[in-house]
């Protein structure tokens, strides 16, 4: 019997596809990790909890590179390395986690989704010729953005969610210009290797300034629901969905492996809404979607644009 039942899964694995599993898997895990975030965020200093997040997340990646006996960055290398662990891990994650504090975690998934929207709007100001499906899919993109916050008119009231807004539109806006940075000076470093020290470097940031600042509190003040959320973080979001994005990224058509940039921020919506009863009103429904429509003919145009 427990054969037949087995016989029976790797049939069905093999009929999907490992790929079409991992990037599932990578479509709903990353955007649960909106959920975790929030859900630490409420007990503890937020940018403590970033950095011991990608502290033991980046050490893992370290150490399984070492016992591997991968070399180390040499040179320029380490410039590039040390330049996105601030752009990416230091003001992108850092600041993203930040601002669920402030706002629901349904809204920072879609604010997060902006990425491609604002590498449209740097490469236009840097005189870049664009073609006309991306400058409409920025109108569409930031129409549905519009539409989003007109359910929260009344929340812009308050400081603190003000607060949110700006980080996290600031979060996105480093991790767009991190990505031109990585397509511009892109090094033959193993990528792998590279994202873990870029986390071990950024956590090393980060605790240097709330030390300084004196935005931390101790360890064992930290309640045991905030150290799940990092446990969750760390292997779902770190290390374990990492690995099938890149597992997926290598063996599907890109037109396929995006698919997961539209799927996160229903994932967050929805499950902010079962589980902080987050408000999931008629405007973020229409505006996350026409933003999501956007994001498509902005991504679109990308790729033609390579071909």
């Amino acid at each position: 019997m427990r054969t037949r039942i087995k016989n029976a899964f790797l049939t069905r694995i093999k009929t999907i596809g490992l790929p079409i599993l991992a990037l599932c898997w990578v479509s709903f895990f990353w955007g649960t990790t909106w959920i975790a975030s929030k859900e630490g965020v409420k007990h503890m200093p937020a940018l403590q909890l970033a950095a011991i997040r990608q502290f033991i997340g980046g050490f893992l990646y370290i150490a399984f590179f070492l016992w591997k006996k991968t070399p180390w960055p040499k040179g320029k290398q380490w410039k590039f390395i040390l330049i996105l662990s601030v752009l990416n891990f230091v003001l992108s994650n850092g600041l993203s986690t930040w601002g669920v504090k402030y706002i629901s975690s349904g809204l920072g998934a879609i604010i997060g989704a902006l990425v491609p929207l604002w590498v449209v709007i740097i490469s236009l100001f840097r005189g870049e010729r664009l073609a006309r499906l991306a400058i409409i899919g920025l109108i569409v993109g930031f129409s549905g953005i519009c539409v989003v916050f007109y359910d929260h008119l009344n929340d812009f009231l308050i400081s603190d969610f003000r607060f949110g807004i700006l980080i996290s539109i600031i979060a996105t806006l480093t991790w767009a210009f991190g990505t031109l940075y990585t397509k511009k000076k892109a090094t033959s470093f193993n990528p792998y290797f590279g994202l873990g020290l870029q986390m071990f470097i950024s956590s090393i940031l980060l605790f240097a300034f709330i030390g300084a600042t004196g935005t931390s509190v101790s360890l064992s003040a930290i309640p045991a629901v905030s150290w799940w959320a990092i446990g969750y973080l760390v292997l779902f979001g770190s290390v374990l969905t990492f690995i099938a994005f890149i597992y997926a990224l290598q063996r599907l058509p890109s037109e396929i492996s995006s698919i997961y940039a539209y799927v996160n921020p229903i994932v967050a919506v929805l499950l902010g809404t079962i589980i902080f009863n987050e408000s999931l009103s008629p405007p973020i429904v229409i505006g996350g979607s026409i933003t999501l429509i956007g994001l498509y003919m902005v991504n679109q145009s990308m790729r033609k644009s390579k071909r």
